[in-house]
């Protein structure tokens, strides 16, 4: 892994990917049926958000890394879906972490699906990839709420993941 001269942010990003590797080692735990779950009012399902999740996170490290954006890939309709799914995330995390090993003030710039021209520097690319996948985890963990199955968000929280180092 990389040296970092920020030891904090390192350790906010090694955070990040310890909570996404568990909230998708209990997603492989599911039903396939769970997968298809959607909350009141939002027509995601649980397989659809686990799914941006994951080509956000790929599509951030690209943009940081200067990649041209991945090859689609299909949304997961089976529990058998999501290890290639995680192992995605996984290596996306790790090449966040590489990236974040950059000069964060420097100016990424890339074309948006819409045609549109993009720039911001690195460190907000890397500050919304933490952000965003905090949020889609909650939004798993909620839609799963809703159908009476729990993903125990406290399990992957910042305190938890401290007490095992």
């Amino acid at each position: 892994m990389p040296t970092h001269e920020n030891a904090t942010l390192d350790r906010i990003l090694r955070h990040m990917a310890w909570a996404n590797e568990g909230a998708f080692r209990a997603l492989a735990q599911l039903s396939d049926g769970a997968l298809a779950h959607t909350a009141a009012g939002s027509a995601w399902s649980v397989g659809a958000i686990a799914h941006h999740l994951v080509v956000a996170a790929e599509n951030y490290v690209q943009r940081l890394h200067g990649e041209p954006r991945a090859a689609e890939r299909p949304v997961p309709t089976l529990v058998a879906d999501i290890a290639p799914l995680a192992a995605a995330l996984a290596a996306a995390d790790a090449r966040l972490r590489d990236g974040s090993a950059l000069d964060g003030n420097e100016v990424v710039r890339w074309t948006s699906r819409s045609g549109d021209p993009l720039a911001v520097p690195r460190w907000v690319l890397i500050a919304q990839a933490v952000h965003h996948a905090t949020e889609h985890r909650a939004q798993i963990a909620g839609t799963l709420a809703a159908h009476g199955i729990t993903l125990d968000l406290d399990a992957l929280d910042v305190w938890t993941y401290n007490d095992g180092l």
